[in-house]
């Protein structure tokens, strides 16, 4: 019987869900899973997980106490749910689950690493090692220089909001466990640059920006594993079979695991390990002066942390509204 490409891809690839909803975790079992703001949002505002957002804000509120203000309840709360979420991820998938650290601390070392280790403490004080979490951070020179200090003390990260190699090379420089390079974004980017309505697969900016990510790390045997992510549609997918691992939408997993087809696999080590490749050495510097140069990577990152930090912002009105609901019902007389 012939194999669907998700079938396939997972003979090559590990697959990852790229979602909040619990349920289609529950449906694809993925090895891993990731979450963002925005997902959480999302996630937050469905009815079925409307109990893990209660029972969120009740703790909050019972930790702070009944003189803190709805706004303050909301900011713990908030801070905790992406946990709550992943806990419950957790108890379906076998492998780790990346938690997102405040997207508002992404150029600030030092409550970036606070915050990395505050997460991984919730995780811990409800039973989970931290080897089964993933502290994801956006790849700012300070959210690399941070992480770099989080996996010196045993805490694995993910970077996050990943458009050029510049980033790759100094995450893999700093010893960090995962990378994720967001493929579609970058084909969004270039789209609306060049006025394109699309571009062939293998044409495609983000596909190649991924490959010579992987090209470079298999060329000179860094660790850092390449996770692509943010995809647009399933040729993009195809195109990078052999990536360490890929984070997908369910949506796109539903497609791949109904259509059939042959899989080839693009990315391989091997072939990786006989391209001609220059090595950069990364400092500081040079992250600059190559950030500066990539228009494309200095206006996703700057756009993608903005576009976090409004999902935050959402989400916290969203819990101080739901805290007011709860609060007013428990306030009504038997």
């Amino acid at each position: 019987m012939a194999k669907n490409l998700l079938e396939q891809l997972r003979e090559m690839t590990v697959v990852v869900a790229d979602t909040g909803d619990i349920q289609a975790i529950e449906t694809f079992k993925p090895r891993d899973a990731t979450t963002n703001p925005s997902l959480i949002t999302a996630a937050a505002q469905m009815p079925q997980y409307q109990d893990i957002v209660d029972d969120t804000l009740k703790g909050a509120r019972n930790t702070l106490g009944n003189d803190a203000t709805s706004a303050q309840v909301a900011s713990l709360a908030f801070d905790r749910l992406a946990v709550s979420f992943g806990l419950k991820i957790l108890d379906i998938i076998p492998g780790r689950v990346s938690t997102e650290v405040d997207a508002r601390l992404s150029y600030d070392t030092e409550a970036t690493i606070q915050k990395g280790r505050e997460i991984i403490a919730q995780y811990e004080a409800k039973g989970v090692s931290k080897d089964r979490v993933l502290i994801k951070i956006a790849s700012t020179w300070e959210g690399i220089q941070a992480a770099a200090v989080l996996e010196k003390e045993g805490i694995h990260c993910n970077l996050t909001l990943l458009f050029g190699l510049h980033q790759a090379i100094a995450c893999a420089e700093n010893g960090i466990t995962l990378i994720s390079p967001f493929v579609g974004r970058i084909l969004d980017w270039y789209k609306k640059d060049t006025g394109r309505d699309s571009y062939p697969a293998a044409e495609d900016p983000g596909v190649l920006s991924v490959t010579a990510v992987y090209n470079y790390y298999k060329k000179f045997g860094y660790k850092t594993e390449v996770m692509g992510a943010s995809f647009r549609n399933i040729g993009e997918i195809t195109e990078l079979a052999g990536s360490d691992l890929l984070t997908i939408a369910p949506s796109l997993l539903s497609e791949l695991q109904a259509t059939e087809g042959e899989l080839p696999r693009k990315l391989d080590p091997a072939k990786a390990a006989q391209a001609s490749i220059e090595k950069i050495t990364m400092d500081k510097a040079t992250f600059e002066r190559m950030h500066q140069e990539n228009r494309m990577a200095s206006d996703k990152l700057s756009e993608g942390i903005i576009g976090f930090e409004k999902a935050l912002e959402q989400l916290e009105e969203l819990l101080a509204a739901r805290l007011a609901k709860l609060e007013h019902k428990q306030a009504e007389p038997a």
